[in-house]
Order: structure tokens, then sequence, then C-alpha cells
């Protein structure tokens, strides 16, 4: 019998598939100094080593999230067929355990010890009170939570900090080695270096970074086995474990929808600016007549259609993730479809321009060919505007997934997405009295992917552009 059974979702695949196409980039990016240069003047740049290490602190956990499999059930008897659990679970579920087990009954505030809501509680004697009772996990710890919660989470946080800075400190002193080995100095000089910036490469930026990114996991890591973080939803989930699930529903929505527009925009652009007359005007005409199409009418439209033929054949799903995956596919398709016309533009009106350089003019009377021309000189002048608007459009898209799912046209309700919990708060917020924490943690973790995307986008755009160099 098999411990698990993998499972492997269109998403998955196409993930894999990016991250080995990034692999291959790195590969060829090393190989060809002219490539490796930009991506050395991005490594200069302190807000970019810091959005990177933030991004790439998202991109792991939709990486550990993306590995599926199924845990098998237990045999009736010794000869029976195993069977396996239609729940479909990932290494990150393994990873933050307490996190997806811990389920209370119903709503509770964040660090509560106590429901949200007052209950009916039976008193030993048998009296019968209104009170807010106890939670089963969070703050179960505590025999008087209103003397020792305070000091209990005090106490957490400085354990918290220090593993934090136990790990900060060997992290710096294998980085003073490091560098004291390659660059043929002392650890002390090393040290100094670091902590100066005396060094092209923003060293101090990079630990402080790290840093903080260690002290989030310590902290989240002491909290979560005693607390709920941001405090449970209406059937008891924590909210913190839902908003991480988020992750990797807002990075395929990014990445993905990316892969799919590219190619039309970056085909297109190109054609209609470098070749002009008849083939300008059919591109412009099409991506004219796609834009003036409501894009929430067309996204709707094509997700009820995937939403009926869905039902209709429900036997070619046998598990619910199966079929929430087909339509979070479908749907960075159809975004992808309908998101290409802005950088199309872009590209046609850089083609324009840069076809009138003397380099191309002399290339054509050269007789080199138009394709040619076309990857060898044309392509690498236009990559910064690629490159800039990808990070921008991912960073669009993440926030319209959120709009998609509020108006319910949006990803599969069963599964986890920033949308989904902004939805499922809009009726929370008119609760009396309030519940806020599941949009204030949607909102953080939105805010900070979209921060760094952006940050990071700016950086690239300076390390790349051609005009800036």
């Amino acid at each position: 019998m098999m411990l698990f059974k993998p499972v492997l979702l269109w998403t998955d695949m196409l993930l894999w598939l990016l991250l080995v196409s990034v692999a291959f980039y790195i590969w060829r990016v090393r190989q060809r100094e002219h490539l490796l240069q930009p991506w050395r003047r991005l490594l200069r740049s302190r807000s970019g080593v810091a959005s990177a290490l933030v991004l790439l602190a998202f991109v792991a956990v939709g990486v550990f999230d993306s590995l599926h499999f199924r845990l098998p059930l237990e045999k009736q008897g010794n000869g029976a067929e195993t069977h396996y659990s239609p729940e479909v679970l990932s290494v990150f579920d393994l990873m933050v355990g307490p996190l997806r087990k811990q389920v209370e009954k119903t709503y509770s505030a964040p660090f509560a010890a106590h429901l949200y809501t007052k209950e009916t509680i039976e008193l030993p004697g048998g009296k019968q009170v209104r009170d807010y009772p106890r939670l089963k996990y969070g703050g179960a710890h505590l025999r008087d939570p209103v003397r020792e919660q305070t000091g209990d989470v005090v106490v957490t946080a400085l354990r918290g900090g220090v593993y934090a800075l136990a790990l900060g400190a060997g992290l710096t002193l294998v980085l003073a080695l490091w560098l004291a080995r390659r660059r043929g100095i002392s650890i002390g000089a090393a040290w100094v270096m670091i902590r100066h910036g005396r060094d092209e490469i923003p060293w101090r930026t990079l630990l402080a970074t790290i840093g903080l990114l260690i002290l989030f996991c310590c902290l989240a890591t002491v909290f979560s086995v005693k607390y709920h973080i941001f405090g449970t939803d209406k059937v008891g989930q924590d909210v913190f474990y839902l908003a991480l699930k988020s992750i990797r529903t807002g990075l395929m929505i990014g990445t993905l929808t990316t892969l799919v527009m590219l190619p039309f925009a970056l085909l297109l652009g190109i054609m209609a600016g470098y070749f002009r007359g008849w083939v300008d005007d059919v591109i412009q005409y099409t991506y004219t007549t796609l834009s003036s199409i409501p894009g929430v009418l067309l996204i709707a439209a094509a997700v009820l259609i995937l939403q009926v033929y869905m039902d209709n054949n429900q036997e070619l799903f046998d598990t619910v993730a199966a079929r929430a995956d087909l339509r979070l596919l479908f749907l960075c398709v159809i975004l992808g479809i309908t998101s290409w016309t802005g950088l199309c533009r872009l590209l046609r009106g850089e083609t324009l321009k840069v076809r009138e350089m003397e380099f191309i003019q002399a290339a054509t009377a050269f007789g080199v060919g138009h394709f040619r021309i076309i990857a060898r000189h044309v392509l690498p002048n236009v990559m910064h505007i690629v490159l800039i608007s990808i990070v921008l459009d991912f960073s669009a898209l993440v926030l319209a997934e959120a709009v998609l799912s509020y108006v319910g046209v949006g990803v599969d309700p069963s599964m986890q997405s920033w949308g989904n919990m902004i939805n499922g708060a809009r009726l929370e917020m008119a609760r009396e009295p309030m519940v806020w924490w599941s949009l204030l943690a949607a909102f953080v973790f939105m805010f900070v992917l979209v921060l760094s995307a952006n940050l990071f986008s700016d950086r690239v755009r300076d390390a790349f552009d051609p005009r800036v160099r």
C-alpha cells in the first residue's frame, strides 16, 4: 500500500513547466555576459534585493502548496482494496499542520481565548448562563485567560524573537565566512564590509530582509500553536491558514495569465510596429475591438459556460480540488485573452520607434531577413517594456482576482483565495459585533505581495532599460 497517492493538477503542471523555463533562463543568462549585466545591476539595488526576497518567500509557499497528494483510508479487511481520501492535501498543509487541524466552533477574534459570540453554557451545578465559551484550541493552555493572557503573549513573543535572533546570527556568520573565503580576507574584514556596506551588493539590506522574514516565521510558528493569530471564520477555520493558502491562488492568477497573454502581445505588437501597412491595420482593429468588449461581462459569460459544463459532467472530476483547479485554469485563460491588448499597444509604439534607428536601417540595407532583425535587434530593445509590464500586470491580476471573486465570477468558492475571503467578509462586516479580521488578513497579504511586485518592477525597469544606461 502506498503511503500517499500523488495528485497532479493542471495548474501544478503549468507551474512546474514555468519553473523549468525559469531554470533554463537562469542557465542561459549565466552563459552570456551581456544578459547577466542587467541582473547584476538589479542586485546592487537595495529595494530590488528586498522586494525580490519577499517575492521569493511568496513563491516558496506557492511551490510547497502545489505538491498535492491524497492519503489512504483505513482498510476494512486484510484483502480489501486500498481507497484514498477524497481530500487533496499538499506538502504545505503538512508543514502547517496545527493551523489546518485546530478548527473551532465558529468566530473568534485574533489571539482570543473565547468565542466571539455568547452562547448558553450549562454550569456544573445545572445552572445555565449566557457567556462566551472557551475555545477548544486558542488559549486552551491558560487557566485564567483574563489574568494570564497578556503575560503569556509577551513571553511567547520573546521566545520567538530569541529563535529568530539565533537563526539570524547563524545566517550572518555563514555569510561572513562565505565572503571571507570568496574574497580572500579575514572574517573580521568580511563583517566590517557587511556592516558598513562597502560592497557592491547591499548585504545589510539582504540580511535585514531575511531577518524580518525569519522573525515573521518564528513568531507565526510559536503563536499558531497556542492562538489563532488572525482569529477564525464562520466555520471555525484559522484565518491565518486561509490567508497563507490563498497565496498559491494569487500566484497562479498572476503567472499563468501572464503566460497566456504574453505570446499574443509580443508577437502581434512587434509585427504591427515593424511591418506596418495592412498588418498594422488588422492588428489594431483586432485589439481595438477586443478592448471595446466589457471584460467583466466576457469573463462572467465564459465562467458560467464552464460551470454549466462541469455540472453536466461531474463524473470527469474525482475530487473537489480537480473541479476547482479547472475553473482556476479557465479563469487564467480568459484573463489572458482579455488582457494582452495594453502590452500590445506599448510594443507597437516602441517598435515603430526602434525600426527607424540606424542599426535597423543598416541591417535592412545589408539584406538581413525581417524575422532575424526582429529576433536580434528589435526584441532585445523592447524587452525592458515587456519585463516591466509583466510585473505590473501581475500586480493588477492579483487585485483583479479579488474583484472577480467578490462579484461571484472568480475562482471556485471551495478554493482558498483572497477574493473569496473578501467576499465572505462582506457579510461579516455587517454583523453586530463586526467581524473584521478576515478582511484585514486578506488586505495585509495582498498589500505585501503587490507592493513587493511593484517595487521589483521599478528596479527591473531601471536595470533593463537601455535608455537609463
